[in-house]
């Protein structure tokens, strides 16, 4: 009897989307080089993009970034309008020769940020992040917090697990998330992101700085009613008086 075949290894139906036939023939060709992807279609402007998606369901759109009409990031925003809140849409990877684009991108819930001339082994990673998406959002319906976040870099997007996270730095209209040794810039507020984060893993101890309960080694009292967080790694942070009753609650105090 043959075994039952996980769907994320099923090959990923792909829609193409690009103004230039002569990107598009390059894209099929890499395509086809790759045993996760099934070509299901093209389309070579913005609107055509969106009656094929309605039409052939794809898993995955490779879209142009600018396209006379609408562009790309028109088409993106078209796709999650059409998808609404109870259904998962096609993954979407920008494919451009523009480098500036990224943030917008992410805005637009982009798996990835590919620049041309295009690489095989370079659509091969994003393909694999589009892939481990669609596993995690299956996971993720089962939870209303947030479990990944997208964050730009260079000239492309990372992706992090919000349990990667240890802490969360407010900075203007961005908040700074530090993962380990090296620390990323979202355009979020801090106060949009405490909403979408499991309480359960994340508490607020300051207006512009939320961390992640298993860093935390202890609680000081400073004097005068001033407390601090003491972190695993030896850093202490002051604790926001706003805040200081949910953190001692989370202590049992």
């Amino acid at each position: 009897m043959t075994a039952a075949t996980d769907s994320s290894e099923t090959p990923m139906r792909t829609l193409i989307v690009d103004d230039e036939p002569l990107a598009v023939e390059r894209m099929q060709v890499i395509c086809a080089k790759l045993d996760s992807l099934a070509v299901v279609g093209t389309a070579n402007d913005g609107e055509a993009a969106l009656r094929l998606s309605e039409a052939l369901h794809p898993d995955l759109v490779l879209l142009d970034m600018t396209m006379p009409g609408m562009d790309g990031l028109e088409v993106a925003r078209g796709l999650a309008t059409a998808r609404g809140d109870n259904s998962q849409g096609p993954a979407v990877i920008f494919v451009t020769a523009h480098d500036h684009f990224a943030v917008e991108a992410f805005d637009c819930d982009a798996v990835d940020y590919v620049l041309k001339p295009v690489a095989k082994d370079r659509l091969a990673r994003a393909i694999d992040r589009a892939s481990e998406r669609r596993g995690a959002t299956r996971e993720a319906a089962e939870s209303q917090w947030l479990q990944e976040l997208w964050v730009p870099h260079r000239s492309e997007l990372i992706r992090l697990e919000t349990s990667q996270v240890s802490r969360v730095d407010a900075e203007r209209d961005y908040v700074r998330l530090h993962v380990e040794d090296r620390s990323y810039l979202l355009l979020q507020t801090i106060a949009g992101l405490e909403k979408k984060l499991d309480p359960a893993q994340f508490i607020r101890i300051h207006r512009s700085t939320i961390l992640r309960k298993d860093g935390i080694r202890g609680l000081r009292h400073d004097g005068l009613g001033v407390w601090s967080v003491e972190l695993d790694n030896g850093d202490a942070l002051r604790i926001g008086r706003t805040y200081l009753s949910k953190v001692k609650a989370m202590a049992g105090r």
